[in-house]
């Protein structure tokens, strides 16, 4: 039996929910206080088999990140579960740079596969942990916003906290 904590904070950007497991390893995270929507986002063979509310470590990382330390969510850790590719993508959108996105272009030629666009869009699709792995930072070519599972306006918003242009935060 897994039992993971769920916990959910107040963000600017609305509420945010975190679910880790009992190692503190984020499984799923997202704009909501939806329970079922943010255990929707992992594969049914992933999903713990009992949710208890409580404290997560990552918690204080989303604060200190929306308090303006960019870089407090890059050592949260994070469970993830899915091909070789998947995780080298996920793995990949760990190291883009807060306020420096990359296309989806970009981000294939990133993975070694210039061609795979349409791969690469799936990585950022199938990301749970959101924020902590920034799929956000992925845009369309020619700087469109391209999909974002917790809408655009906060995948708008996170791109504008992190290039530093305060008037777009909103």
């Amino acid at each position: 039996m897994s039992v993971a904590t769920i916990q959910t904070i107040d963000t600017p950007d609305g509420a945010f929910t975190i679910l880790a497991d009992d190692a503190q390893r984020v499984l799923a995270s997202g704009w909501t206080d939806d329970v079922e929507r943010l255990l929707g986002r992992l594969r049914a063979g992933d999903r713990p088999t009992a949710v208890t509310e409580g404290v997560t470590d990552a918690a204080a990382a989303v604060v200190a990140y929306y308090d303006g330390d960019l870089s407090a969510i890059d050592d949260v850790p994070v469970a993830q579960h899915g091909t070789a590719m998947q995780l080298a993508g996920w793995d990949a959108l760990r190291r883009i740079e807060p306020g420096r996105p990359l296309t989806y272009a970009e981000f294939a030629t990133v993975l070694g596969s210039p061609s795979a666009v349409r791969a690469a869009a799936s990585i950022c699709a199938r990301n749970a942990p959101a924020l902590f792995v920034p799929c956000h930072r992925v845009l369309r070519t020619g700087g469109a916003l391209g999909g974002f599972a917790w809408g655009l306006d906060v995948k708008q918003r996170l791109l504008a906290r992190e290039a530093g242009v305060p008037a777009l935060i909103g």
